[in-house]
Formats: C-alpha cells, sequence, structure tokens
C-alpha cells in the first residue's frame, strides 16, 4: 500500500462501518454511525500535532504540561456529505476553523464543478484537515485541494470514511505530499464511479435524498 495511505484497523472503526455499509440501515442510524466513526477516525488523523508547553498549577503543584502548538487547525468540507464527518471531528476540536468547498459531480463527465468556496483566514499557518466521506475517483478531492493550495495551504491531510484504488492513485498522483486517513479501501470503481461494494451515496444516505 502507498506509503502516503493511512488504513484505520481498530475494532470500533470497523464494526461501525460494517453497519454503515448494511441497506437497511436507516437514515438515522447511518448519520448517528458516521458522527460517532469520524471522532474515532479524527483521533488517527491528529496524532502527530505539533506540541510546546506551558505552565499550569494543578491544585497540588505548577508543573510544565504539553499543549498544542501554533494557530487553530482548519477542517474543510467538501459539500455536502463532508458535513457529516465535519460534525463529529468538531466534538473532538471545538476550537477548529471552519471552511466549505462546494463541488457536485458531473454525472456524465465524473468531473468536479466548483459553486463554493469559503475557508479561515491565514490558511498558510494552519494545520487544514479536509472531510469527505467518499473517495472515489478522487476528481472532487483533488480539485478541492487544488483550490486549498492556491488558497496558500500547504500543510494539508485528508480524511475520508471509505476509499476506492483509484481514487487513492489519482491523489497520490496529484498531491503525494498529502496523508490519506480511511477506515477501508474497497475493491474498485463501478461504470457509474461509485465505489464496490461501498455503501451506496454517502451524501443520499446520510440525509435521506435519493
Amino acid at each position: 500500500m502507498l506509503d502516503h495511505l493511512k488504513i484505520v484497523q481498530h475494532p470500533l472503526v470497523q464494526h461501525k462501518l460494517t453497519l454503515m455499509r448494511r441497506k437497511d440501515t436507516s437514515t438515522a442510524e447511518f448519520r448517528q454511525l458516521l458522527r460517532e466513526i469520524s471522532l474515532l477516525l479524527a483521533y488517527e488523523v491528529t496524532r502527530e500535532l505539533p506540541m510546546t508547553k506551558t505552565t499550569v498549577e494543578t491544585p497540588l503543584k505548577e508543573m510544565e504540561a504539553p499543549l498544542l502548538a501554533g494557530k487553530k487547525m482548519a477542517l474543510v468540507s467538501i459539500l455536502r456529505a463532508g458535513n457529516g464527518l465535519l460534525d463529529g471531528v468538531l466534538e473532538l476540536i471545538p476550537s477548529a476553523r471552519v471552511g466549505f468547498i462546494g463541488l457536485y459531480r458531473n454525472e456524465e463527465t465524473l468531473e468536479p464543478v466548483q459553486y463554493y468556496f469559503k475557508v479561515p483566514e491565514e490558511i498558510s499557518e494552519r494545520l487544514v484537515i479536509v472531510v469527505d466521506p467518499m473517495l472515489a475517483t478522487g476528481n472532487s478531492s483533488v480539485a478541492a485541494i487544488d483550490l486549498l493550495k492556491k488558497a496558500g495551504a500547504k500543510n494539508i491531510r485528508f480524511l475520508c470514511l471509505l476509499a476506492a484504488p483509484e481514487g487513492v492513485q489519482r491523489m497520490a498522483e496529484a498531491h503525494p505530499d498529502v496523508p490519506i486517513v480511511t477506515a477501508a479501501v474497497d475493491e474498485r470503481l463501478n461504470e457509474h464511479g461509485y465505489i464496490v461494494p461501498g455503501l451506496g451515496d454517502a451524501g443520499d444516505r446520510m440525509y435521506g435524498t435519493k
């Protein structure tokens, strides 16, 4: 497997992903599971954050204790499905700044079309975690990271629930400096650009739309 790819094998992650794959899992249950699994994945994607020291006074004595260094990180959601992961990660990192990139897939060309872009100020000084449940063709993810780099982002990580080999390869070719954290890499894409066996369209299953 590629060096820039991390598959989170934690039993709770894999258990919850299996429940999400079931076609009879309800919208409410799917949304709750996505929130829970995003918390677990967030632990992995933030594993190597830079630290500094600060002086604190405990009830017993003063001490030097570790603290996150630098500016608050930025979480950037690829709309709309990215918001499902975003909500869970924000529970873990409530002080993070938040940005949004609006992209939809042209169903004929499978190419992304941009309709919105808003990210926090001083993006070049922040760790940026891009969230989107599915890394399928990789076209939307690559386009989103292209936009972030044009805006000045230098330290970017990509967090997804599920990936296809084609999407992982596309990201590796376009942005080899961007680590990917995911719960699983499935078999392939079908002729419509959906991950197989996958779990269907994450946005539709999260919001109860078709």
